[in-house]
């Protein structure tokens, strides 16, 4: 049993890191000179003999050994909130929020130190922050790990004014007749059941805002570019409407 663990959890890592590095079963296949239904198969673990799996790891900047640690380091239980004081660290900072943010959505440090052209020794600062703070470890592989779950809400005030005095801007400076601005709006009239409902949808389109992300690094070879997406849900003031209203009337 503790064998079919590890060798599961083995494969567990080697199919997160080839995500992220880009590789489908396509390019896989492709790469490797094999049939895409075999490449499927070895990353099921089928017909994946140690070779193959030295190989395949390879792809990934991985030795058997690396993946076999990672394994065996996985956390147990990811924390499912910050404390005060993580969000208190984060919000005085906006970069190492920021790289916070990226680590937990499966952006590697070597990522978005080229993003930003950042020097190593600022991006080695940030992870040691993150590191003292108990959000991320740091494997032997080089490759940083978030100890945060990545459905976390910000539910204490630090991160959410930094959210308003950083991000808020960049959705109100948007130019929404632009055919390149993309958004939706709704009135609707809802009750306080309906209204809970409501915020239970956008908390589920960020998740599916999340595997959309997973997905689109697995599968393009295109270049990608950072988005900021904002659910948002608030009860109108029709004051002006109301107003509009009367004018029209008199």
């Amino acid at each position: 049993m503790r064998h079919e663990s590890t060798s599961a959890g083995m494969l567990a890592v080697l199919r997160r890191h080839l995500r992220q590095e880009g590789w489908t079963s396509a390019r896989l296949a492709h790469d490797l000179a094999i049939g895409e239904a075999t490449a499927k198969r070895w990353l099921a673990g089928k017909g994946l003999t140690l070779d193959r799996l030295e190989r395949l790891a390879a792809l990934a900047g991985l030795t058997i050994a690396d993946l076999a640690r990672e394994a065996e380091e996985a956390p147990q239980g990811l924390a499912h909130e910050l404390t005060l004081a993580q969000e208190r660290a984060l919000s005085t900072d906006i970069f190492l929020s920021f790289l916070f943010m990226a680590i937990l959505g499966g952006i590697q440090p070597d990522e978005v130190m080229a993003d930003f052209a950042l020097p190593p020794r600022m991006m080695e600062i940030a992870l040691l922050k993150l590191e003292r703070l108990a959000l991320i470890d740091r494997l032997r592989s080089g490759r940083a790990r978030a100890l945060v779950d990545r459905a976390l809400v910000f539910r204490k005030t630090p991160l959410r004014a930094l959210f308003e005095h950083q991000m808020k801007y960049s959705f109100f400076e948007l130019d929404y007749a632009a055919l390149e601005t993309h958004y939706a709006a709704e009135v609707v009239k809802l009750s306080d059941v309906g209204a809970a409902q409501l915020a239970e949808l956008i908390e589920k389109f960020r998740g599916e805002v999340q595997a959309l992300s997973d997905r689109d690094r697995e599968t393009t070879l295109l270049p990608r570019t950072w988005y900021g997406v904002l659910g948002v849900m608030r009860d109108l003031d029709l004051s002006s409407v109301r107003d509009a209203g009367w004018q029209a009337g008199s």
